[in-house]
């Protein structure tokens, strides 16, 4: 083992590189590096701060947009309520204008009911006075045959007749009063 050892100690190390090689690779990473840092990481900077910036504009213009629709949704919800307001003075007011209109045809019907009664009752006593008439007449005209055929003669003379109808039947009205 000890043979390998030195073998392998005569022979340089495939790991490490030769010094010449090492400083070169050194001093080129440092050369590399600051071109970077001085050229390259300006513009990787610039384009980061505007990216943020970009992101940034678009959070705010969300905010504002967000901010704005609110606005909407409460002057749809102000617009809203004062329709609903608006509809239920609407649906009053007919409720209203309903009831003044039923009022009123219940008075003209009513009113025209009572004229109806009216013409009625007048009808009727209009009736009424004519039955009587001819009932008067009928009942003069009977009693007059009647008292012919009783009496034995013709009681023709139509002036008597009429007075002594019209005198029987105020007689027999002024029993029916009293009687009432």
């Amino acid at each position: 083992m000890s043979q390998l050892l030195i073998l392998a100690a005569e022979k340089e190390n495939p790991l490490v590189p030769p010094l010449p090689e090492l400083v070169i690779g050194l001093l080129a990473f440092v050369i590399v590096f600051g071109l970077l840092a001085k050229k390259l990481l300006p513009n990787i900077n610039k384009v980061l701060e505007e990216r943020r910036e970009a992101i940034e504009g678009g959070i705010e213009k969300a905010e504002a947009a967000q901010t704005e629709a609110q606005s909407v949704l409460e002057q749809y919800k102000a617009q809203l309520a004062e329709a609903r307001h608006e509809a239920a003075r609407l649906r009053q007011e007919a409720q209203e204008q309903g009831a003044t209109l039923i009022a009123e045809m219940r008075a003209e019907g009513q009113r025209q009911r009572e004229e109806i009664v009216a013409a009625g009752h007048a009808q009727i006593e209009a009736d009424r006075k004519t039955a009587a008439s001819a009932l008067r007449q009928d009942v003069g005209t009977l009693a007059t045959e009647l008292a012919g055929k009783l009496v034995g003669e013709s009681l023709e003379d139509h002036a008597r007749q009429s007075r002594v109808i019209d005198r029987f039947l105020d007689e027999l009205e002024e029993k029916a009063e009293a009687t009432r």
